[in-house]
């Protein structure tokens, strides 16, 4: 893939991925503003959080690590890769029908495990009733991971980064729709999760069979490909358990505090929009298109794809960081502060955004390192470093808990992120590609941080202006929406006059993605 198609690639499930987020953020704002941060709230955020934890476990976090870079081999040598995509299709359902059952069963505990500081109060049964509703989600979510995963090595990157955005539609259909039909918000919310998953599913399930690629399920096979990639796929899936240990210890952490597990819940709302659109769009991208490189020796190509991917990270990245921490309050606030979501709650989740904005460029910067390992079948690495920074969470997040309250969780969470990303670094240079950047790299990277560093000075500066309109109701939107305009403003505008970046690095990709 060409550094112009890598970024394409880049802007197209990047603008797919903005898409759904925005939708996500309205979807959390309609949310807060129906349920608060009460009971209800807290356990349909547990309740949605357990499929998804899963998700990342067995799905994006393990399992496509693994069969993305076998499937994308086997495209590049001509051999069957839809042969084996149906057996990897096959084999996952049947692992996550057979969690499926057990975790309707087992929900009282898996609820204690989430947050046990529910235990004694009604939040408890909310949460295990919401949480056998919403579970089933997770087979569909991933078997639409693997279709999406395929149309990725095919380079077909459309219809599965908009997948998600069908999420958000039906949930924003239900918080419409709930009231003026009497529906219980919290019940219908929770029902609209594995209907949500079916629909995903259908989209990337249909899009791979126009692509060629017709996955249709059959009875596992255990064929040395499947070992193969259970092989590959085991240490990365203990690496997924790794990283979501961290989040369970940031939850419990916060379920022991009133309304902190929404607070810390709104705030990765809103820097998982920045996060998600720059960190999946490069991690989509960047993984098959390494794979085939190597497949081919092109040393050379790979070098450039992961340069040009760490640039495209930073300048998105560094400055998203920097107003996430300059401007938290105004943000909340404005997007935030309506109905039962009040003033005090606003604070507080300000305060987590600010923490985890400082951890932003390196849970993004994993992303552009971990391909570097996956495509060399290398998940036992990855899995020793996700040890080492879950120690660092835990012993954050518990250590400091009793001495700063629930914005422990966020500061353990950013530590151990940055933890990982020196970790994958060091690994990384012995593979060459990290080691040795290219001029073009080295020297815009540290002209994209003084252009992020001095938006934040005119984004303080237009805050101290626009301070009382931000708390106008009616205005405040507007004070906002000019915050924001500074910001894009000075920051491509200081960036262009420094040399961090030409502009035609955007605009000129957006052409030719059109053409």
């Amino acid at each position: 893939m060409k550094p112009t198609r890598l970024v394409n690639g880049f802007l197209t499930v990047g603008g797919w991925t903005l898409a759904s987020r925005l939708l996500g953020f309205a979807r959390d704002v309609m949310i807060a503003a129906a349920l608060g941060t009460g009971p209800v709230a807290q356990a349909f955020i547990v309740a949605f959080s357990l499929p998804n934890l899963f998700r990342r476990f067995f799905a994006e976090g393990a399992f496509n690590t693994a069969f993305v870079p076998l499937f994308s081999k086997k495209l590049e040598a001509g051999e069957d890769a839809t042969d084996f995509a149906r057996d990897a299709a096959s084999g996952l359902a049947t692992l996550l029908i057979t969690i499926t059952l057990i975790a309707q069963l087992a929900m009282p505990w898996l609820v204690l495990a989430m947050a046990s500081g529910f235990a004694a109060d009604e939040r408890f049964g909310l949460s295990v009733e919401f949480g056998r509703i919403a579970f089933p989600y997770i087979l569909f979510i991933s078997l639409a991971a693997l279709c999406s995963g395929v149309l990725n090595a095919t380079g077909r990157f459309s219809a599965a980064a908009a997948a998600p955005v069908l999420l958000n539609i039906l949930f924003i259909t239900t918080l419409v729709l709930a009231p003026r039909l009497g529906w219980d918000i919290g019940t219908a919310l929770v029902w609209t999760v594995p209907l949500a998953g079916m629909a995903q599913l259908a989209l990337v399930w249909v899009a791979a069979r126009r692509a060629g690629i017709n996955i249709t399920p059959r009875l596992p096979r255990l064929t040395p490909d499947m070992k193969r990639l259970a092989i590959i796929a085991a240490p990365a899936m203990l690496a997924g358990g790794v990283m979501q240990v961290n989040l369970l210890v940031g939850r419990q952490v916060a379920s022991y505090y009133d309304n902190a597990v929404a607070w810390l819940y709104n705030a990765d709302r809103l820097y998982q929009l920045p996060l998600g659109v720059v960190a999946i769009a490069i991690g989509v991208v960047l993984l098959p298109d390494l794979s085939r490189r190597l497949r081919a020796e092109d040393e050379a190509g790979g070098q450039s794809s992961f340069n040009r991917a760490t640039e495209f990270a930073l300048a998105l990245t560094l400055p998203s960081a920097v107003a996430l921490m300059v401007i938290p309050l105004p943000l909340v606030s404005v997007l935030f502060e309506r109905g039962r979501f009040g003033p005090e709650d606003s604070v507080a989740t300000a305060l987590a955004v600010a923490i985890y904005g400082l951890g932003l460029p390196a849970f993004v910067l994993q992303k552009v390192l971990q391909p570097l390992y996956f495509a060399r079948e290398d998940t036992k690495r990855p899995f020793q470093y996700a040890l080492l920074a879950m120690v660092v969470n835990a012993g954050v997040a518990i250590g400091l808990a009793p001495v700063i309250g629930f914005s422990a969780a966020a500061i353990a969470a950013t530590a151990a992120g940055w933890v990982m990303l020196w970790q994958l670094w060091r690994g990384s240079r012995a593979m060459g590609l990290a080691a040795h950047t290219d001029a073009r790299l080295r020297k815009r990277a540290p002209r994209i941080l003084a252009a992020s560093l001095l938006m934040g000075a005119c984004l303080w500066a237009a805050m101290l202006v626009l301070g009382p309109a931000l708390t106008m109701a009616g205005w405040r939107y507007l004070a906002l929406l000019a915050l924001i305009i500074v910001g894009i403003v000075s920051y491509f505008g200081i960036g262009a006059a420094l040399g961090a970046f030409r502009l035609s690095d955007f605009t000129g990709a957006m052409r030719r993605k059109r053409d």
